[in-house]
């Protein structure tokens, strides 16, 4: 399955494969609508984005949707006839791994051939492409003072520094009534020292209060991390409380706003560009139009050294084979058949949780049976090149081309691993409207159709609906996103920034008991 497999449309329905028993309603059909092509009569009202029977399918047979399986018949279906949950099984198949067989190393471009942006060199070599200052809490205790600094820093007193684009605190609800030890304080420390160490903050705060579980020192030494000019530390309970924390909080920011704001752009490789990749709000036209777009663009950037994150494993299980049989090596793909089998050993069959089959509200109303559809178009973000490496919940990203990361599906904390690992950017394809941004990293959202785009255009960056409209390819709109990609890192402000989104999409992933 590859997201430009045979795509045709064919008046009010598009087939996405030759082998497909299902084609899709491009608009609202209308019970008698003649389809000639596909030699059936529409017997349901079916809304834009449904799928439709093109020819009988057997009670129990697989229903398939770019070749791929989305499910099972549980009843028979004539031609014509709307396919959607109310007949359509979710049930386990097996499904073949095949790890590493389709392997293809990415043919990368000449560094002189490759395409470049403005972004800022840190001293450690790694390229931002925003310049914030970042305040983060250890603990929810101190998350009213972190939130307190930041609000101090209005653009009016901003002014005299036009190179920082802001202070941004990044206050979260955990960090005591936890476990001290194991996975779920590993993997906060290694969030919150993410966003420290974060290509796109000039420098960084972290706040505790004192006797909490996530101490200060634990946090520093479990991640390397050391006070100095880019990274200051307050205690609540040593600087004399919280009116006196806030103040030292906004001096010390104020010392730190000269030299941030000394820092200037540069040309650099795209190659520097690490891309988070998120879809929200999806529905029937997302794996048609914006998710093989931005898998496209991402392809595109691969070729020129940069990387694409694909998270958010609920929503890639029932074609995990598709990305397996791509990896680059056998013991790539089994890390995330690991992953994926984490999953169903923590959600049990019977929880309506998205592994075992339930999508969102929204999901369904935009077309998409179950997991095993949403997923399929879920998976195109990451375009079609070779995996080359997975990674648990906010580890930091070294691989370079297509990558992979642990998230559950929840769009603000697999954002925040994502952008805890590296990310300089985010794109989110959304086909019913999400309104998510993010900072430090800027986010750009992709609306999967016209309509919608047109309605919520405040918010959406662009519009792949020019796909189904017939007046752009996936692949010159997956070339209009990677330009897209270096206009934004070079500057250029994405809607959610021009909303000022961003300042409560620090989500860490919350995993274990709460006490």
């Amino acid at each position: 399955m590859t997201a430009t497999a045979a795509k045709r449309i064919i008046g009010p329905v598009i087939r996405l494969h030759p082998e497909d028993n299902v084609v899709v309603a491009r608009m609202d059909v209308a019970i008698g609508t003649e389809v000639p092509a596909e030699n059936f009569t529409s017997r349901s009202q079916t809304p834009a984005g449904y799928k439709i029977a093109a020819r009988r399918i057997a009670k129990g047979e697989a229903i398939l949707k770019y070749n791929t399986t989305v499910g099972f018949a549980n009843a028979d279906i004539e031609p014509g006839t709307m396919v959607h949950s109310h007949n359509t099984e979710f049930r386990e198949f097996d499904r073949d791994y095949a790890h590493a067989t389709q392997y293809q190393p990415v043919q990368l471009l000449p560094e002189a051939q490759r395409a470049t942006f403005q972004g800022y060199v840190r001293a450690n070599g790694q390229v931002g492409t925003r310049n914030f200052i970042g305040i983060l809490s250890t603990v929810n205790c101190s998350a009213t003072v972190v939130k307190k600094i930041a609000e101090w820093f209005t653009p009016e007193r901003l002014a005299d520094y036009p190179n920082v684009d802001g202070v941004v605190a990044f206050a979260h609800g955990i960090g005591c009534g936890m476990e001290m030890s194991g996975e779920p304080m590993q993997l906060l420390r290694r969030t919150m020292a993410g966003y420290a160490r974060h290509p796109n903050l000039a420098a960084a705060m972290i706040i505790g209060l004192g006797c909490e579980r996530n101490q200060l020192a634990g946090l520093l030494e479990q991640e390397g991390l050391a006070p100095g000019p880019k990274l200051h530390t307050f205690i609540m309970q040593e600087s004399g409380g919280t009116r006196k924390t806030i103040e030292a909080g906004i001096a010390a920011v104020k010392a730190l706003l000269p030299e941030a704001n000394a820092a200037k752009r540069q040309t650099v490789s795209a190659s520097h560009l690490c891309v988070g990749l998120q879809c929200g709000g999806s529905d029937g036209f997302s794996s048609i139009t914006a998710n093989p777009a931005l898998g496209a663009a991402i392809d595109i950037l691969a070729r020129h050294g940069g990387t694409g994150i694909l998270s958010e494993t609920p929503e890639i299980y029932g074609v995990e084979h598709t990305l397996t049989r791509r990896a680059a090596s056998r013991a790539i793909g089994e890390k995330l058949i690991e992953r994926v089998r984490w999953w169903k050993d923590v959600y049990s069959p019977g929880r309506d949780v998205q592994i075992n089959g339930q999508v969102s509200p929204g999901n369904q109303v935009g077309g998409l049976a179950n997991i095993f559809e949403k997923s399929l178009g879920s998976s195109m973000k990451g375009g079609t090149g070779p995996l080359m490496a997975v990674y648990r919940y906010a580890e930091p990203v070294t691989a370079r081309g297509f990558v992979f990361m642990d998230t559950p599906g929840f769009d603000p904390v697999s954002a925040t691993g994502q952008i805890a690992g590296g990310a300089n950017l985010i794109a989110f394809t959304t086909g019913r409207g999400s309104m998510f941004g993010s900072k430090p990293a800027p986010c750009l959202k992709l609306a999967t159709n016209t309509p919608m785009y047109r309605k919520l255009e405040e918010d959406m960056d662009i519009n792949c609906g020019e796909i189904l409209d017939g007046t752009a390819s996936v692949q010159e709109m997956g070339q209009r996103i990677f330009e897209l990609f270096l206009r934004t890192a070079s500057g250029e402000r994405s809607k959610s920034e021009l909303l000022g989104l961003g300042d409560h999409e620090f989500v860490p992933w919350q995993v274990g008991i709460m006490s």
